[in-house]
């Protein structure tokens, strides 16, 4: 039996992917082990699945002043003892990393010890953390074409971003079971992210008494994001956050609008949703929402607002011109060549294992 190690972690995007990996992984005969920090929430996202897992010392590295640019330093020193220590032990047949600062030990401890590694870079520019991987990698898989021109020319695959393959599989008619909505009405999905979006959230009830007229607006808001003063308005339902029916909403949705982190845009343009999305401004991150949202926009697969420039008005507007050429944008989506992603990174890992 090959054996695979998965790492990744610091937030949920760096271990979905992963995760959504693992049946293709089982099916093809892997023994699988994941590598992540001792309690980050990779660690917590994996418990789910019945993997064995493996916690490392991890630190952050960073391009401002801090306190703690002193003392990480040695846990990641740490973090490559444990994780060399641990990998000699299991010797895999090879290592996928989807990036995070927890994958810099464990990355390079397997590059010492020959076994090879693939990463995936899921922005368009890479992290730093990546960019310490890159050196060790066989192959470097991304999202964007644009990111190409940025990796050695010789590692770069344009694979797109592993999505779950459940969420492909939602029933439109349990969607709007779930909402209480009617088949007769377009439906748009707003996803402000785990936390919310506070000013996407704003907007987009600013713009209902517009949006009802046409539409009707099912809102994944956010933890405590939920505004009681719209609970009974007929044709807008609000969720705080929803795991295993988000398969039917998407199903049920014609339109979508959401932030621009790079795995939730990837599951729309593999669900073929046409989309408006308004990625965090440059002064919240480090920029790379504009840039995925831009590339989406330049291939054809989405509308871009700038968070500077919302308004209600703008977004009813958007969201009409959305809908009305809807067929283009699931067209441009169709024809995409990052669709079929996890046949893509699968074929990578057979090779280089």
């Amino acid at each position: 039996m090959k054996k695979i190690v998965l790492t990744g972690g610091g937030t949920a995007g760096h271990v979905t992917p992963n995760i959504a990996l693992l049946p293709a992984l089982k099916k093809a005969g892997y023994e699988i082990t994941y590598m992540g920090s001792y309690d980050g929430i990779e660690k917590k996202l994996i418990s789910d699945f019945d993997i064995p897992y493996v916690g490392i010392s991890t630190g952050k590295f960073r391009r401002y002043l801090d306190l703690k640019n002193f003392t990480d330093p040695f846990r990641v020193i740490k973090g490559f003892s444990e994780a060399k220590k641990f990998l000699k032990q299991y010797m895999p047949n090879i290592v996928f990393s989807k990036g995070g600062f927890v994958s810099v030990p464990v990355v390079r401890a397997a590059d010492y010890l020959k076994i090879p590694c693939i990463i995936h870079e899921s922005d368009m520019t890479p992290g730093l953390a990546n960019k310490l991987c890159i050196s060790a990698a066989k192959k470097v898989c991304c999202n964007f074409p644009e990111t190409l021109k940025l990796l050695p020319e010789e590692k770069a695959v344009l694979t797109g971003s592993p999505i779950r393959s459940e969420l492909t599989q939602g029933n439109r008619l349990a969607g709007l079971d779930i909402c209480g909505f009617s088949a007769n009405k377009p439906v748009i999905m707003v996803i402000g992210g785990s936390l919310g979006a506070a000013s996407v959230n704003k907007a987009v009830r600013d713009a209902l008494p517009k949006l009802l007229e046409d539409y009707q607006v099912v809102h994944l808001c956010g933890k405590d994001k939920v505004d009681n003063l719209l609970l009974n308005t007929p044709g807008y339902k609000q969720f705080e956050y929803i795991k295993t029916e988000l398969k039917d909403l998407f199903a049920m949705a014609d339109l979508v609008i959401s932030r621009a982190g790079a795995n939730s845009i990837c599951e729309l343009l593999a669900l073929k949703k046409p989309n408006i999305l308004i990625p965090l401004p440059a002064a919240s991150s480090r920029g790379d929402q504009l840039l995925n949202a831009r590339s989406f926009e330049a291939q054809g697969f989405s509308i871009v607002i700038d968070e500077d420039d919302l308004t209600p008005e703008l977004l009813v507007d958007k969201v009409h011109e959305l809908y009305f050429n809807r067929q283009n944008y699931h067209d441009a989506m169709s024809d995409s060549g990052q669709m079929d992603s996890i046949s893509t990174i699968m074929g990578l890992i057979e090779q280089n294992s």
